[in-house]
Protein backbone atom coordinates (compact mmCIF):
# COMPACT_ATOMS: atom_id res chain seq x y z
CA UNK A 1 0.00 0.00 0.00
CA UNK A 2 0.97 3.75 -1.07
CA UNK A 3 -0.37 6.39 0.49
CA UNK A 4 -0.70 9.93 0.21
CA UNK A 5 -1.58 11.86 3.60
CA UNK A 6 -1.35 14.96 3.16
CA UNK A 7 -0.60 18.70 5.10
CA UNK A 8 0.75 17.40 7.80
CA UNK A 9 2.88 20.71 8.27
CA UNK A 10 1.29 23.80 7.07
CA UNK A 11 2.48 25.73 4.68
CA UNK A 12 3.64 28.50 7.60
CA UNK A 13 5.33 25.40 9.56
CA UNK A 14 7.05 24.03 6.70
CA UNK A 15 8.73 27.68 6.23
CA UNK A 16 10.03 28.19 9.51
CA UNK A 17 11.36 24.34 9.36
CA UNK A 18 12.83 25.05 6.25
CA UNK A 19 14.33 28.37 7.10
CA UNK A 20 16.17 26.72 9.97
CA UNK A 21 17.27 23.60 7.89
CA UNK A 22 18.61 25.83 5.42
CA UNK A 23 20.98 27.83 8.36
CA UNK A 24 21.83 24.17 9.38
CA UNK A 25 25.24 22.36 9.82
CA UNK A 26 24.35 18.56 7.77
CA UNK A 27 26.13 15.69 7.97
CA UNK A 28 27.21 12.72 5.19
CA UNK A 29 24.11 11.17 4.94
CA UNK A 30 26.02 7.82 4.97
CA UNK A 31 26.41 8.05 8.58
CA UNK A 32 23.32 6.12 9.08
CA UNK A 33 23.31 4.09 6.26
CA UNK A 34 23.70 -0.13 5.82
CA UNK A 35 26.66 -1.17 4.72
CA UNK A 36 24.88 -1.65 0.90
CA UNK A 37 22.72 1.13 0.96
CA UNK A 38 26.02 3.15 1.76
CA UNK A 39 27.57 2.30 -1.67
CA UNK A 40 24.21 4.24 -3.04
CA UNK A 41 23.92 6.86 -1.23
CA UNK A 42 24.83 10.48 -2.13
CA UNK A 43 22.91 13.32 0.19
CA UNK A 44 23.41 15.20 3.28
CA UNK A 45 22.21 14.38 6.72
CA UNK A 46 21.30 15.67 10.43
CA UNK A 47 23.05 13.45 12.73
CA UNK A 48 21.29 11.48 14.99
CA UNK A 49 20.34 13.42 18.12
CA UNK A 50 21.13 16.71 16.75
CA UNK A 51 18.63 19.52 18.32
CA UNK A 52 16.67 20.49 15.20
CA UNK A 53 16.17 17.17 13.95
CA UNK A 54 14.72 15.98 17.24
CA UNK A 55 12.51 18.83 17.24
CA UNK A 56 11.49 18.30 13.86
CA UNK A 57 10.68 14.77 14.72
CA UNK A 58 8.67 14.96 17.83
CA UNK A 59 6.79 17.38 15.92
CA UNK A 60 6.30 15.09 13.23
CA UNK A 61 5.12 11.84 15.52
CA UNK A 62 2.53 13.78 17.72
CA UNK A 63 0.84 15.29 14.97
CA UNK A 64 1.17 11.68 13.03
CA UNK A 65 -0.57 10.05 16.28
CA UNK A 66 -3.38 12.07 16.08
CA UNK A 67 -4.03 11.44 12.46
CA UNK A 68 -6.56 9.33 12.01
CA UNK A 69 -5.90 8.34 8.21
CA UNK A 70 -1.97 7.56 9.63
CA UNK A 71 -3.21 5.29 12.37
CA UNK A 72 -5.47 3.65 10.39
CA UNK A 73 -2.88 3.00 7.83
CA UNK A 74 0.08 2.16 9.76
CA UNK A 75 -1.49 0.62 12.79
CA UNK A 76 1.58 1.90 14.81
CA UNK A 77 3.35 0.22 17.32
CA UNK A 78 6.48 1.91 17.49
CA UNK A 79 8.10 4.45 15.23
CA UNK A 80 11.91 4.95 14.38
CA UNK A 81 12.81 9.03 15.68
CA UNK A 82 12.74 10.78 12.02
CA UNK A 83 15.82 11.85 10.60
CA UNK A 84 16.31 14.82 8.22
CA UNK A 85 18.01 14.64 4.89
CA UNK A 86 19.17 16.89 2.28
CA UNK A 87 19.48 16.52 -1.66
CA UNK A 88 21.35 19.35 -3.11
CA UNK A 89 22.70 19.14 -7.34
CA UNK A 90 24.16 15.59 -8.16
CA UNK A 91 22.52 14.16 -5.17
CA UNK A 92 20.74 11.03 -5.22
CA UNK A 93 20.27 7.50 -3.69
CA UNK A 94 20.18 4.80 -5.86
CA UNK A 95 17.89 1.60 -5.83
CA UNK A 96 17.81 0.07 -2.18
CA UNK A 97 15.97 -1.79 0.53
CA UNK A 98 15.66 -0.64 3.88
CA UNK A 99 17.66 -2.94 6.70
CA UNK A 100 14.80 -4.80 8.20
CA UNK A 101 15.57 -4.29 11.85
CA UNK A 102 16.81 -0.12 12.74
CA UNK A 103 17.97 0.51 16.49
CA UNK A 104 18.38 4.55 17.39
CA UNK A 105 21.54 5.55 18.90
CA UNK A 106 21.83 5.54 22.08
CA UNK A 107 18.82 2.98 22.90
CA UNK A 108 18.19 -0.72 23.24
CA UNK A 109 14.98 -0.76 21.16
CA UNK A 110 15.10 -2.01 18.10
CA UNK A 111 12.27 -1.07 15.31
CA UNK A 112 10.92 -3.58 12.91
CA UNK A 113 10.61 -1.67 9.41
CA UNK A 114 7.63 -2.30 7.95
CA UNK A 115 6.95 1.13 6.72
CA UNK A 116 8.81 3.58 5.33
CA UNK A 117 7.73 7.44 5.44
CA UNK A 118 8.82 10.20 3.93
CA UNK A 119 7.61 13.91 4.87
CA UNK A 120 8.65 16.19 2.18
CA UNK A 121 9.74 19.86 3.49
CA UNK A 122 10.58 21.12 -0.34
CA UNK A 123 8.04 21.94 -3.14
CA UNK A 124 8.23 20.24 -6.26
CA UNK A 125 8.94 23.92 -8.20
CA UNK A 126 12.06 24.20 -5.58
CA UNK A 127 13.96 21.53 -7.23
CA UNK A 128 13.86 19.36 -10.53
CA UNK A 129 14.79 15.52 -9.77
CA UNK A 130 14.39 13.91 -6.51
CA UNK A 131 11.74 11.96 -6.89
CA UNK A 132 11.20 9.20 -4.74
CA UNK A 133 10.43 6.15 -7.12
CA UNK A 134 8.86 3.15 -5.35
CA UNK A 135 8.56 0.07 -6.75
CA UNK A 136 5.71 -2.01 -5.74
CA UNK A 137 2.84 -4.68 -6.77
CA UNK A 138 1.23 -2.08 -9.22
CA UNK A 139 4.71 -1.36 -10.87
CA UNK A 140 6.65 1.76 -10.52
CA UNK A 141 5.58 4.80 -8.69
CA UNK A 142 6.94 8.39 -8.86
CA UNK A 143 6.12 10.83 -5.40
CA UNK A 144 6.97 14.33 -5.33
CA UNK A 145 4.40 15.55 -2.79
CA UNK A 146 3.85 19.42 -1.99
CA UNK A 147 5.89 20.53 1.11
CA UNK A 148 3.95 19.23 4.34
CA UNK A 149 2.49 16.45 2.84
CA UNK A 150 3.91 12.64 3.29
CA UNK A 151 3.57 9.37 1.34
CA UNK A 152 3.81 5.95 3.16
CA UNK A 153 4.97 2.82 1.88
CA UNK A 154 5.84 -0.77 2.64
CA UNK A 155 9.35 -0.83 3.82
CA UNK A 156 9.85 -3.94 2.02
CA UNK A 157 9.93 -2.15 -1.30
CA UNK A 158 12.81 -1.58 -3.75
CA UNK A 159 12.99 2.86 -3.62
CA UNK A 160 15.28 5.20 -4.67
CA UNK A 161 15.86 8.61 -4.71
CA UNK A 162 16.48 10.15 -8.34
CA UNK A 163 19.33 12.89 -9.02
CA UNK A 164 18.76 16.31 -8.34
CA UNK A 165 19.81 18.78 -11.30
CA UNK A 166 18.39 22.00 -9.84
CA UNK A 167 17.90 23.64 -6.18
CA UNK A 168 17.31 21.24 -2.79
CA UNK A 169 14.90 18.75 -1.82
CA UNK A 170 14.58 18.94 2.49
CA UNK A 171 12.57 15.57 3.87
CA UNK A 172 11.90 13.91 6.80
CA UNK A 173 12.11 9.87 6.66
CA UNK A 174 11.56 7.52 9.38
CA UNK A 175 10.26 3.90 9.75
CA UNK A 176 7.21 2.40 11.82
CA UNK A 177 6.79 -0.97 13.11
CA UNK A 178 3.07 -2.10 13.13
CA UNK A 179 1.17 -4.16 14.93
CA UNK A 180 0.01 -5.94 12.23
CA UNK A 181 3.59 -7.18 10.55
CA UNK A 182 1.82 -8.20 6.88
CA UNK A 183 1.59 -5.20 4.32
CA UNK A 184 -1.41 -7.35 2.59
CA UNK A 185 -3.25 -7.57 6.10
CA UNK A 186 -2.52 -4.03 6.83
CA UNK A 187 -4.17 -3.16 3.42
CA UNK A 188 -7.23 -4.96 4.01
CA UNK A 189 -7.45 -3.80 7.67
CA UNK A 190 -7.30 -0.36 6.23
CA UNK A 191 -10.05 -1.03 3.18
CA UNK A 192 -12.59 -1.97 5.66
CA UNK A 193 -11.94 0.62 8.59
CA UNK A 194 -12.80 3.42 5.37
CA UNK A 195 -15.72 1.12 4.31
CA UNK A 196 -17.17 0.96 8.20
CA UNK A 197 -16.17 4.82 8.72
CA UNK A 198 -18.21 5.73 5.23
CA UNK A 199 -21.15 3.70 6.58
CA UNK A 200 -21.12 5.35 9.92
CA UNK A 201 -21.33 8.68 7.91
CA UNK A 202 -24.04 7.49 5.25
CA UNK A 203 -26.31 5.22 7.43
CA UNK A 204 -24.97 5.44 10.94
CA UNK A 205 -27.90 3.18 12.04
CA UNK A 206 -27.69 0.27 9.90
CA UNK A 207 -27.59 -3.07 11.20
CA UNK A 208 -24.71 -4.45 9.37
CA UNK A 209 -22.16 -2.01 10.97
CA UNK A 210 -21.64 -3.76 14.25
CA UNK A 211 -21.42 -6.85 12.88
CA UNK A 212 -18.59 -5.34 10.43
CA UNK A 213 -16.78 -3.51 13.45
CA UNK A 214 -17.08 -6.90 15.10
CA UNK A 215 -15.35 -8.59 11.72
CA UNK A 216 -12.76 -5.38 11.59
CA UNK A 217 -11.74 -6.57 15.38
CA UNK A 218 -12.00 -10.21 15.01
CA UNK A 219 -9.06 -10.26 12.02
CA UNK A 220 -7.34 -7.41 13.84
CA UNK A 221 -7.38 -9.76 16.77
CA UNK A 222 -5.83 -12.51 14.63
CA UNK A 223 -3.20 -10.70 13.13
CA UNK A 224 -2.03 -8.66 15.89
CA UNK A 225 1.50 -8.80 17.21
CA UNK A 226 2.14 -7.15 21.29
Amino acid sequence: MLLHIPEVFTREEVARIRQALEQAEWADGKITAGYQSAKAKHNLQLPEGHALAKEIGTAIVERLWANPLFMSAALPAKVFPPLINCYRSGDSFGFHIDNAVRQPRGSAERVRTDLSTTVFFSDPDDYDGGELEIQDTYGVQQVKLPAGDLVLYPGTSLHKVRPITRGARYAAFFWTQSLVREDAQRTLLFEMDAAIQALNRDVPEHPSLVRLTGTYHNLLRRWVEV
